[in-house]
């Protein structure tokens, strides 16, 4: 009898231990499938289904907008004309109230006939007939001011040249054999003087001589539409050795 109680006693001693074992296996094993089911998404995010990811990823789409406010009600109020054939009739109903409305005076009719021309007021006749005249009569005529300066060229200003002094060869210039044109730059007066001279080009030698002559040069005044204007225009003067 003791040693089947030995026996049984070594017996679930052995099946305790086993269901330990087991326990802590089965603990193991679940742990390791987890935890490779967490990590391995994680490690490897691809394995995962695109569709589902999309899904998650993407944001819902914004709600519809609100339906637009209805319209305003339109009330047609149907007026009823109490004038039929041109002629008044007798109102369907009589109001409670009458409203009193004063009517302003009307502006006089005195200018009512004027554009025409022809009216039977002396005001409208006298008005109508200025209008008219208005109308048919000549254009007044607008004379543009003359303008004060204008460019004439060296060969018209010769020609109205009427007196002064002729310039003197530098005997120096001769002496070195220098010859050629001065250009000189003028204002001419309304009354023919010459004003404002400068040079413009020509040999250093003979430039003075140009000056001094030309200062005493004298020209018709330059008429333009009968009314003496000044003139900006060139002179020039010509030295040369062979007289």
């Amino acid at each position: 009898m003791a040693m089947f109680e030995d026996t049984l006693f070594e017996s679930g001693h052995q099946i305790k231990t086993k269901s330990k074992y087991f326990t802590f296996v089965g603990v193991l094993l679940n742990g390791s499938v987890i935890a490779a089911l967490i990590l391995y998404p994680l490690i490897y995010p691809e394995a995962l289904p695109k569709a589902m990811m999309a899904t998650m990823l993407v944001a819902p789409p914004p709600p519809p907008p609100p339906p637009p406010p209805p319209p305003p009600e339109v009330h047609v109020q149907r007026v009823v004309s109490e004038i039929l054939n041109n002629q008044l009739t007798a109102p369907s109903h009589i109001p409670k109230t009458i409203k009193m409305v004063k009517e302003e005076q009307a502006p006089p009719s005195a200018g009512a006939g004027v554009i025409g021309g022809m009216g039977d007021g002396a005001a409208g006749g006298v008005l109508g007939g200025v209008l008219g005249s208005l109308g048919t009569g000549p254009a007044p005529k607008v004379e543009a001011a003359p303008p004060k300066k204008i460019a004439v060229s060296s060969g018209v200003m010769q020609g109205n040249r009427i007196g002064g002094e002729m310039p003197e060869y530098p005997a120096i210039a001769k002496a070195a054999r220098i010859q050629g044109t001065v250009v000189l730059q003028a204002t001419i007066s309304k009354e023919g003087t010459i004003e404002n001279l400068h040079v413009i080009s020509g040999p250093p030698m003979l430039q003075a001589a140009a000056l001094e002559a030309v200062r005493t040069w004298r020209y018709k005044p330059y008429l333009l539409n009968g009314e003496p204007v000044e003139v900006e225009t060139q002179v020039n003067v010509v030295f040369n050795l062979g007289g």
